[in-house]
């Protein structure tokens, strides 16, 4: 089996490109079947794959007969839009050992845009519960993201990698805490109810703001969030008439095309009499529309944006990084040993099948004899020495061939499997 992977991340491709490779979670299952049934003409019928997509990273694992690193990025190129050409010069390929490397160390959170986080984590278990929902996922793939979360587990237990993280939502809060003086004194708004809005509103409620509210589609969720911290809910149809109410807006949906407009926010602005407005975009692709960032009372943060906030005290981590790769690297030998056994496998079910017949031939030969009659012992000596002919035969026959170099390959493997010492 080969193992291969594609993907692009924060650090290999802009926003803007990264949105077009994203993927709800209820999308995961449908483009997982298109994906495997697009290897159909290749001779690939039995690929497995699992997608990973979150606001940082898309990823694409593969596991088949032989690689297909060419294939996979043509068709995940064509799913976003682009040329092969555009996505490779943004994307990284790797295989078998690297595979594992980069699942690991993702896993970890030492792949992440803040290092040693622990919410990558909790997406990459969804990846693969979506992965087997659509019957996509192997025996493995399986092993391998099982093995990466073990990995995982022992970095968090056994380093201080994770210790200080500073999370989006907690640099979030530090940025809102540069601009406004008091934030006990602002209004929030929440769009959207996934975890990244509960996340950020647990961060912001803890700053005791003037209001909290929370903009959904489906009110039912957005009630039940909003219950938490004391706030109201709203429709996101009322948005862009409520809008200037509020002080800051942080934002993180699934939709696939901008909420909150230009002209929304211009003439929220103008109600507001040109107070400033701070406004969070944690989505991908974008829930506000990027010409909002050049409007002089906005201050808009993307994702990418909130990249330098959270490096903040990574140094104090860096040696724990070490730790955490020699996890790593032990990790990426087990997997590759246990790939290495599973190449065996058909040959192991093969020799047992072979085994299974002698004996049952053997048994049926020695069942007609004891029921004619024949002496038990007499048909137990036939039945061993039946056995130990059929298991010798081909070493036997490899002896006696007329080439010598065959010959010298039988001697010496019939000395290490048959005439060796018990160790």
């Amino acid at each position: 089996m080969a193992v291969w992977a594609l993907g692009i991340n924060h650090t290999t491709a802009p926003l803007d490109l990264r949105g077009r490779f994203a993927f709800a979670v209820d999308q995961i299952p449908h483009t997982l079947q298109g994906l495997r049934q697009s290897f159909g003409g290749q001779r690939h019928p039995e690929v497995e794959a699992a997608l990973i997509s979150t606001c940082n990273r898309t990823e694409i694992y593969c596991a088949g007969s032989r690689a297909a690193l060419d294939h996979t990025v043509g068709w995940l190129a064509e799913t976003g839009g682009v040329t092969p050409s555009v996505l490779r010069s943004h994307a990284y390929t790797l295989e078998n050992d690297q595979v594992a490397r980069h699942a690991f160390r993702v896993a970890s959170g030492l792949d992440s845009m803040v290092l040693g986080e622990a919410q990558i984590l909790g997406q990459m278990k969804d990846a693969v519960r979506a992965a087997e929902s659509a019957g996509a996922l192997g025996t493995t793939l399986n092993q391998l993201f099982q093995r990466s979360f073990a990995v995982a587990k022992e970095v968090r237990s056994s380093t201080e990698i994770g210790a200080h993280s500073i999370s989006m939502a907690a640099a979030a809060v530090r940025l809102a805490g540069q601009l406004f003086e008091d934030l006990s004194q602002i209004r929030i708004l929440f769009v959207g109810a996934g975890e990244m809005i509960e996340l950020a509103a647990t961060h912001f409620a803890a700053k005791n703001p003037k209001a909290i509210a929370i903009a959904n589609r489906t009110l039912e969720r957005g009630e039940k969030l909003s219950s938490r911290f004391g706030g109201e809910v709203m429709r996101l149809a009322d948005l862009p008439s409520r809008l200037h109410e509020f002080d800051a807006v942080i934002s993180c949906t699934a939709s696939t095309l901008p909420l909150i407009g230009l002209g929304a926010v211009e003439r929220a602005l103008k109600q507001r009499r040109h107070r400033p407005m701070f406004m969070v975009d944690l989505a991908v692709p974008r829930d506000i529309e990027p010409e909002v960032k050049a409007l002089e009372d906005v201050y808009l943060y993307t994702v990418d944006d909130l990249a330098s906030v959270v490096q903040t005290g990574q140094a104090n981590r860096q040696a724990a990084v070490a730790q955490a790769e020699a996890i790593i690297d032990a990790g990426v030998q087990s997997f590759l040993h246990w790939m290495d056994q599973r190449s065996a496998v058909p040959l192991i079910q093969q020799l047992n099948q072979q085994a299974e017949a002698w004996r049952e031939a053997e048994l049926v030969r020695a069942r007609k004899l004891l029921a004619r009659g024949d002496d038990p012992d007499a048909v137990l000596q036939a039945l061993a020495k039946g056995l130990t002919q059929k298991m010798l035969h081909g070493a036997m026959a490899e002896l006696h061939a007329g080439d010598a170099q065959a010959r010298e390959r039988a001697s010496h493997a019939i000395q290490h499997f048959f005439l060796r010492k018990e160790r």
